[in-house]
């Protein structure tokens, strides 16, 4: 097992990890849907965000830039610490509209802790060709990032690749050419079915570096023990608000059931603070409800596997049971056992 544990010293104070950043959706068309949870999950004291969306919201930007911070507009505390990717995502289908330096200046208005390079997601339909292309232009902008950085909050520089090798390399590459604070792995979304190839290639991530990795997008209940278990420093999700927006309830160890699946019970299964408040026919009906308790469920994902590791007891015997009711999960987890038995 890899999993640890470390602080990360940001201007805001320090963050210990392992830790989820809860996206949230703020400058987005669907506006910012996240409902409060900083300083009511303890472990979530952090978000992410879009920088572009962000300054391509021009009334947003515009307060932002006479003097409104960041965090007034998100409506959280000043010290809660933020993650500003570079919108790279976006950029799956469209035109690279910024620069590393720009993109820099926009996470420094932005008082951001944590600042993502610039980069281009990659694409099982794309020609070997194009996501090459992808791969080297987003290196490119890493190196630009690091030359334009002026030390203020980390900078973490976005990897992508398709095979262990590319991933080893490019981070090599990095290590050598560039100062870089951490690493955050890259177009795993698109291939997160694919469980087999992506153990592999966060762990090829994982051996390349000491430094913080954070894996872009795979925070959710599948995917959270196993990024622990791998060694993974820090991941983000915005699956609490979109199971909530499809009605989707999540278990810790079962995954999400739709609630029109659930019809005999009064109350729900989970104590956490929502649920533990209301019937089953308000959480039915109130999304923010269900989109709040979805959080909870990620923090008590987290909250037990830290149990586990910390209290000397055997974490594989843990996921060995954790996985068992779900044939997807578990071959997800033998994947990474199997791959990780080939270290040691």
């Amino acid at each position: 097992m890899l999993y640890r544990r470390r602080k990360l010293d940001l201007p805001r104070g320090e963050l210990d990890t392992p830790v989820l950043f809860p996206v949230r959706n703020i400058g987005k068309r669907s506006s910012d849907n996240t409902p409060t949870y900083v300083g009511t999950i303890p472990e979530f004291s952090a978000a992410m965000i879009n920088a572009r969306s962000i300054r391509n919201r021009d009334p947003m930007w515009q307060r932002i830039s006479n003097g409104v911070t960041l965090r007034e507009e998100m409506d959280v505390p000043e010290d809660t610490i933020v993650f500003a990717d570079s919108g790279g995502f976006d950029f799956a289908n469209e035109e690279v509209d910024t620069t590393p330096a720009k993109t820099l200046d926009t996470q420094r208005q932005l008082d951001a802790d944590i600042l993502g390079t610039v980069d281009i997601p990659l694409s099982r339909e794309n020609r070997a060709a194009e996501n090459q292309r992808r791969i080297d232009q987003s290196i490119e902008y890493a190196l630009k990032a690091s030359d334009h950085h002026d030390g203020e909050g980390l900078l973490f520089a976005s990897v992508h690749g398709y095979d262990p090798e590319t991933i080893r390399n490019n981070i090599q590459y990095l290590e050598k050419n560039g100062e870089f604070d951490g690493y955050a792995l890259g177009s795993m979304v698109p291939i997160r079915t694919d469980y087999k190839k992506v153990t592999k290639l966060i762990l090829s991530a994982r051996n390349a570096t000491d430094k913080h990795l954070h894996v872009y997008g795979l925070g959710g209940l599948v995917y959270q023990p196993l990024l622990l278990y791998l060694g993974v420093d820090s991941f983000d999700s915005s699956a609490f608000i979109r199971s909530a927006g499809n009605r989707n309830y999540l278990i810790p160890g079962f995954g999400g059931e739709e609630l029109r699946n659930i019809e005999e019970l009064d109350r729900l299964p989970c104590p956490c603070p929502v649920c533990g408040q209301k019937a089953l026919d308000e959480i039915r009906e109130d999304r923010t409800a269900l989109t709040q308790h979805n959080l909870w469920a990620l923090a008590t994902e987290l909250r037990r596997f830290r149990y586990v590791a910390e209290s000397s007891r055997d974490i594989e015997e843990y996921l060995d049971l954790r996985f068992s009711g779900n044939e997807v999960t578990k071959r997800a987890y033998e994947t990474a056992k199997q791959q990780m038995r080939r270290l040691t």
